[in-house]
């Protein structure tokens, strides 16, 4: 099988991609949609090989397209109980910052059980069956490929690394416009939602169109530095968390009591951030 690093390495930038975090600074929400979308748009970016190995990967339910699996990690985590505490990080409350050493563990303390440690893993997993595969490793390849995809997604939602003493915004009950629900779903779907129907005809496709064109157009000066994470690393999750904690005190966080209602001017004050 035909493998590049380089390929690799360019799937991982769709977590660069989403640095649609510095551009859509994190309202893009990571529900089915938001996980289609950031897939969808890292598929145009795959080099010839990647993509032939990706396709390769993928379960035959796929029908040869990484976006529509980007959510089976949320399907499978009731299933899958151990993978729940990969989808997120906990920070200390309030002090706006991420270190891997300190946060990166389950509610049981268990080390490298968050979504930093799981892009680690997985990556790892992949890059070892790639170069220098041996007949000793039973790494499920096709679901390494899918948790990875959906990480590299949950970890740029601002609130997957939010406070610990509200669960990334969990606890904080809060009505989006006439709904009740809580912050964290906000920026998980509703947010999305609201900007498919407000701003793109509520078609996501549209939607999709438009980030990529920003992307060629736009952001064309940026993409260059998405592709690397710098000191020779393959995959900087660390960073991502990092930035995503920081747009969660900026943004997420942001006049959002508990029982306020977010509307049209929480909305409309990030408007810009979903063109």
């Amino acid at each position: 099988m035909g493998f590049r690093r380089m390929g690799w390495h360019e799937l991982l930038w769709v977590g660069r991609l989403l640095v649609l975090m510095q551009l859509l600074h994190g309202v893009f929400g990571w529900g089915k949609d938001g996980h289609f979308a950031v897939c969808k748009i890292a598929e145009e970016y795959l080099t010839k090989d990647a993509l032939a190995t990706v396709k390769e990967l993928l379960p035959d339910s796929a029908r040869g397209e990484l976006a529509s699996v980007c959510s089976w990690a949320d399907d499978v985590r009731w299933h899958y109980h151990w993978s729940s505490p990969l989808h997120y990080v906990d920070t200390p409350d309030f002090k706006c910052n991420y270190k891997y050493c300190r946060d990166c563990h389950d509610t049981a303390g268990h080390k490298d059980r968050c979504v930093t440690g799981a892009i680690f893993n997985y990556t790892k997993q992949l890059f070892s069956a790639y170069q220098g595969y041996s007949p000793q490793l039973s790494y499920n390849l096709t679901e390494a490929l899918m948790f990875l995809a959906h990480f590299i997604g949950d970890v740029h939602q601002p609130l997957h690394v939010g406070f610990l003493g509200d669960l990334g915004g969990n606890t904080i009950t809060v009505s989006w416009y006439r709904r009740k629900t809580n912050l964290h779903h906000v920026w998980d779907t509703m947010i999305i939602d609201s900007a498919v129907k407000t701003l793109y005809g509520s078609d996501l496709a549209t939607m999709i169109q438009a980030i990529q064109r920003n992307i060629t157009d736009a952001w064309s000066n940026d993409v260059s530095s998405w592709k690397n994470c710098g000191h020779n690393q393959t995959v900087c999750p660390n960073v991502y968390a990092s930035e995503s904690v920081r747009m969660a005190c900026k943004f997420a966080y942001r006049n959002a009591t508990p029982g306020s209602t977010l509307e049209g001017i929480f909305f409309f004050s990030n408007k810009p951030f979903l063109l």
